[in-house]
């Protein structure tokens, strides 16, 4: 039943999430909330590796998040799953391109489903730091004891460095990846003498 229940919900991904891998996203954030497949934080660590290995974003949070939820059978579901709507969609798109490619229709379309992507990937970037970073969901929920000062000030000096530097999205993945690398074995090391 699991693998169905895999097969449906990244089919359902794979047709609705236009706009790149990233936006497949704001779903895998919905589909942990519904099953508990994964947590939050195991979500944020599979958009990473999958962010720095070879290959789409989406296909690969797919992978990590069918092998977290079913082992080696659900990786296999997740992907093909994933792809299936995306193979079909390209498959009669290249029969009708020609008469349509021109068409105004098809233009508004998908210029109106850019913000729609952009609003979707603000919410779940919003849910991120709220649950990785600020640790607190409502304001009845603060505590200063509850922020992450490691983690929002690796925030802040990315966001600065991205802002001086317009370079691939990947680099900062790959930078936040070191920078929580050292800041965590640094921890590892400082602990250990004293134990």
């Amino acid at each position: 039943m699991i693998f169905l229940l895999l097969c449906f919900e990244f089919a359902k991904i794979g047709l609705f999430s236009f706009g790149g891998g990233y936006a497949t996203l704001p779903f895998l954030y919905h589909m942990s909330e519904i099953y508990n497949w994964f947590s939050l934080n195991e979500l944020s660590q599979m958009l990473a590796i999958s962010s720095i290995t070879p290959g789409p974003v989406g296909l690969n949070v797919a992978t990590f998040a069918g092998f977290k939820t079913a082992g080696f059978l659900g990786s296999l579901c997740a992907t093909m799953s994933i792809m299936l709507p995306s193979f079909i969609f390209v498959v009669i798109i290249s029969k009708m391109l020609k008469k349509f490619k021109d068409s105004p229709i098809l233009t508004s379309v998908m210029y109106a489903l850019r913000p729609a992507t952009a609003a979707m990937l603000a919410a779940v970037a919003f849910r991120l730091f709220f649950e990785s970073v600020v640790k607190f969901h409502s304001l009845s929920d603060f505590y200063f004891k509850n922020i992450d000062i490691k983690a929002l000030l690796l925030l802040f000096v990315l966001f600065i460095i991205s802002l001086k530097i317009k370079k691939d999205p990947l680099i900062f993945l790959a930078l936040g990846a070191i920078a929580g690398l050292l800041l965590h074995f640094n921890h590892i090391l400082f602990i250990i003498p004293h134990a």
